[in-house]
């Protein structure tokens, strides 16, 4: 009985067994083999000789940088992903097929394609960085840049349908009630879309973490300056200390998954008011 329970079937085609079993045993493969792997290895070392991979002051700055780098690049992406998202759904103007094709060019752009283009645009005589005060390329704001390229597309695809599944009574509604434009927008549309929204800042910043490809060729990769802990994983790979690099990831991926975790409880803390509002 309780094995019927835990396997119901939610579907009338058969298969339910064979194709919960193949899903397992994909993730299994895909994920948490590779992910124990990295675990195992770093448990080759001592506490002490842990601690000395993890912290020391090189592997510190290049966690300042990736993980402060990464969250003010989702941050950004959150604000302007939304309006971006907002003018691709509630207005019509000439070209907007092709403004929404270009959203997703991060997605279809090799990283190491864009990383180049970066540094070429934003160099000291590049494009637009002839025009800067300051230096952008190969410096950490160059990291940053980079970061929100990439981006960008997670927080718009993710919002964008919710605001088209919006409805518009509602907006109607609250302008019967004597709200104003910004009234209507904080109270009415906002507290729809903030799920949506969490989501997208949270792919983002989990994508800008691992990025390695557009961010090593505009970053300058200065040990203590500029240089990223997907970089130094790659470097102590290069030098054959496997356990030293397995621990630096194995530290990234604690950290990702409990800042993903403050996140999905955001999430749902969102999802519970707006369920509250309604």
């Amino acid at each position: 009985m309780l094995r019927n329970t835990l396997l119901k079937r939610h579907s009338v085609l058969p298969g339910f067994d064979l194709a919960l079993g193949f899903v397992l045993l994909y993730i299994s493969l895909i994920v948490l083999v590779p992910l124990s792997a990295a675990f195992l290895k770093t448990f080759t070392l001592t506490w002490q000789q842990f601690l000395d991979a993890t912290t020391s002051p090189r592997v510190m700055a290049s966690y300042r940088l990736t993980f402060g780098a990464s969250f003010l690049a989702a941050l950004l992406n959150a604000v302007f992903g939304l309006v971006v998202a907002w003018v691709l759904v509630r207005y019509t103007f000439p070209f907007k097929r092709v403004v929404d094709a270009m959203v997703d060019l991060p997605f279809a752009l090799p990283t190491a394609v864009a990383g180049i283009a970066l540094t070429a645009i934003w160099s000291h005589n590049g494009i637009l960085g002839q025009w800067l005060p300051f230096k952008v390329s190969f410096t950490p704001l160059g990291v940053w840049v980079a970061l929100v390229f990439i981006g960008l597309p997670f927080v718009v695809r993710t919002v964008q349908p919710v605001l088209e599944d919006v409805n518009r009574e509602l907006e109607e509604a609250a302008a019967t009630l004597g709200a104003d434009r910004l009234q209507t927008f904080t109270k009415v549309i906002f507290p729809i879309v903030l799920p949506a929204l969490l989501t997208g800042f949270a792919l983002a910043f989990a994508r800008a973490l691992g990025e390695y490809g557009s961010v090593i060729f505009i970053a300058g990769n200065m040990p203590m300056v500029s240089e990223i802990t997907p970089l130094l994983i790659i470097t102590k790979l290069e030098q054959y200390d496997y356990a030293g690099a397995t621990a630096i990831a194995v530290v990234m991926l604690v950290a990702a998954f409990a800042l993903l975790l403050v996140i999905n409880l955001l999430q749902s803390w969102a999802r519970r008011r707006q369920g509250g509002l309604a």
